[in-house]
């Protein structure tokens, strides 16, 4: 039989107030423990959970290190994704080079999933942390299941899917496990305890550590809680979702609830929105660039779109913050993403060793963000999301 005791600000007031009543009106305390024992008082922010996300530098690098939502799994605040890059846009050698920059500079997660680049991305990575021969258990390797082929049982998130499609990944990969193992969207044909049981049973084989989900909505990691705490199976631990300035209502108004309730942290990709809030798309979109080779049709949509136009003029604007606080548009951006309530970490892509070596300086500017200043980037964009009045 398992036995949870929920320890909180409340209960603990309640039982101060139950022993001060059990003493007596004359203040002696009648159980003799409570003369010879001085409890020493809760810190507040312990009470309040707050203390899981406490960041801590690394002993060989400036990163930092965050808790996966309110797991015990310490991951680096900035990660390598390898969404376009890794087997398709970029060669083996710069991808290589990309995992020994991020690795030497104390980035111990790196994001795949099946589907990118039909597997070979996995295949990429890999290859690359087999041939370094780094210590398994000093990174974290992610990977998503969805879309793992052309047939209707490669796809979607049934038991056989999930499992089948994991260990392919695993072979890919050339791993006995991922650390997290992520469901790469809904999937609304197959019922959520049959997700959830999966899950649990692939952790359970020791294929993953953990398990989360991508882009799914409040309501359904909730549901997936839920049915995972009725049935004794392991529930999600975080979500992947995008975050940038001009995609914001997810990630601060919906996942931070959860953060606080069910311990669901946020890893988040797309910090400088496919490089439009970077500046690099300022005067159109190239074509040999990664977004027209990838078709970012909505990109240029948004950008023509008197929208996109009023975006890209407050992004300009922003090159005024960005030399007051002497980093680029990126750093800024990248470390506007790390101040986020309940974010563990954010997903870098990069193409070249310089891009991913500039980014990586966004730690730095991450301690300049004081909550004045966010403000005014807040004014500047108009963009922050109104939480909505709850009704009594």
């Amino acid at each position: 039989m398992q036995v949870s005791i929920a320890c909180t600000d409340h209960n603990l007031k309640n039982r101060s107030s139950e022993g001060r009543s059990q003493g007596g009106g004359g203040g002696a305390t009648t159980n003799p423990i409570h003369n010879k024992i001085k409890v020493p008082p809760i810190p507040r922010h312990t009470l309040l959970g707050h203390a899981h996300m406490r960041e801590a530098c690394g002993r060989h690098s400036s990163m930092k290190y965050r808790n996966l939502g309110k797991s015990g799994l310490r991951v680096s605040c900035l990660g390598l994704g390898t969404w376009v890059t890794f087997g398709s846009q970029i060669s083996d050698e710069v991808a290589e080079s990309l995992v020994t920059i991020a690795y030497d500079n104390g980035v111990n997660l790196f994001d795949t999933a099946e589907v990118y680049a039909s597997g070979r991305a996995e295949t990429t990575l890999g290859a690359i942390l087999k041939k370094k021969g780094w210590r398994r258990s000093s990174y974290v390797v992610t990977t998503k299941i969805y879309w793992g082929g052309q047939a209707e049982t490669e796809r979607g998130l049934s038991r056989k899917h999930i499992i089948e499609g994991l260990r392919s990944s695993l072979c890919r990969l050339q791993m006995e496990y991922v650390d997290i193992v992520f469901a790469n969207r809904s999937d609304i044909s197959s019922p959520m305890e049959e997700v959830v049981r999966a899950m649990t049973f692939v952790i359970e084989q020791g294929l993953a550590m953990y398990w989360g989900t991508s882009r799914w909505s409040a309501m359904e990691i909730m549901e997936a809680y839920t049915v995972a705490r009725q049935c004794n199976l392991v529930p999600p631990v975080c979500e992947q979702t995008e975050y940038h300035y001009f995609q914001r209502d997810k990630v601060e108004l919906q996942l931070p609830e959860l953060y606080h309730k069910i311990g669901v942290g946020a890893m988040t990709w797309s910090p400088l929105a496919c490089g439009l809030i970077s500046g690099k798309y300022s005067h159109g979109i190239p074509d040999d660039s990664r977004a027209a080779m990838k078709g970012y049709s909505w990109l240029k949509e948004r950008m023509f779109s008197e929208e996109g136009k009023k975006q890209l003029a407050k992004i300009r604007e922003l090159h005024l913050l960005a030399d007051r606080l002497n980093c680029t548009l990126a750093q800024l951006a990248i470390a506007w993403c790390l101040r986020g309530e309940g974010v563990s970490s954010v997903l870098l892509g990069a193409s070249s060793t310089e891009q991913l070596q500039e980014n990586l300086r966004s730690i730095r500017v991450l301690s300049q963000l004081t909550p004045p200043l966010v403000s005014e980037m807040d004014t500047l964009l108009g963009t922050k999301p109104k939480k909505k009045e709850t009704r009594h």
